[in-house]
């Protein structure tokens, strides 16, 4: 199937590894340009080389923390009018609410909430001028089912969803779609530090409760970061300009509702 985006420019952020890297390599393997941002270099630039050996697209690195005004900006600098921004990243850490700090909740909403607005505020008029734009925010399960430990990240998330809920409906008409997708467990770094998190609280091991955690997946496993990259391009293609301002679960079948 031709997603009708080769050639486009985009933005992946936190793109090194995990989701992030599922993303930039399914739109590069669309025919899509793809500029990567993540703090480690070494592990940003191997990544890169992969995608690039892998689909012969033109791939641009760019070494910085996109939760900060200096890392957006950077990223800007060298993609100031991208056809498609992918946001993303890291989530808070997990733990007891009566643990965090004002501090904690301020860099939650920094960067799970600000950051993609910011973002979002920088690309998306240039992108309703061309009448072409994809916005997609990797937010998490947790906004329509929440998880306990992980308050920081639902609170932080669910304020992103409320103002992506309104600007995604403005914006529609002029062929810019903003939409959320949402990872339940997926095979990557931040499922281990729950199980960690969740292992270190209960006194059980980290296989058990790894073990407990697939086994609550009615999909019985848990998901492929290459099955969310299909799913992000599929939400950047041009035949999804009839879809905006909705959060897409990806989880295995866990969510239990029917909206």
């Amino acid at each position: 199937m031709d997603l009708g985006i080769k050639g486009r420019r985009a933005i992946v952020c936190a793109s090194s590894k995990g989701l992030g890297l599922a993303c930039a390599q399914q739109l590069a393997r669309e025919g899509v340009e793809v500029v990567m941002i993540a703090r480690g270099q070494q592990v940003l630039e191997a990544a890169a080389s992969a995608i690039r050996a892998e689909t012969g697209t033109h791939v641009t690195t760019v070494v910085a923390d996109v939760t900060t005004p200096e890392g957006r900006a950077a990223v800007l600098a060298v993609c100031p009018d991208p056809d498609i921004l992918v946001t993303n990243a890291g989530g808070p850490k997990p733990g007891n609410f009566r643990e965090w700090t004002r501090d904690d909740w301020i860099a939650a909403v920094d960067a799970n909430m600000l950051t993609p607005i910011e973002l979002i505020r920088a690309t998306v008029d240039k992108m309703i001028e061309r009448r072409f734009g994809r916005i997609v925010n990797i937010t998490s399960a947790a906004v329509k089912m929440p998880i306990e430990i992980l308050g920081l990240s639902n609170g932080a998330r669910a304020g992103l969803t409320g103002f992506v809920a309104g600007l995604s409906r403005q914006t529609v008409a002029h062929n810019v779609t903003i939409n959320n997708l949402l990872p339940g467990p997926f095979a990557t770094d931040r499922l281990l530090q729950t199980a960690e998190r969740l292992a270190h609280d209960s006194g059980k091991t980290i296989e058990a409760v790894m073990t407990a955690r697939k086994a609550a997946v009615p999909a019985g496993r848990f998901g492929e970061p290459a099955e969310f990259g299909q799913a992000c391009a599929f939400l950047c293609s041009a035949g999804a300009g009839f879809m905006t301002g909705q959060n897409l679960v990806l989880d295995g079948g866990i969510y239990p509702g029917t909206l």
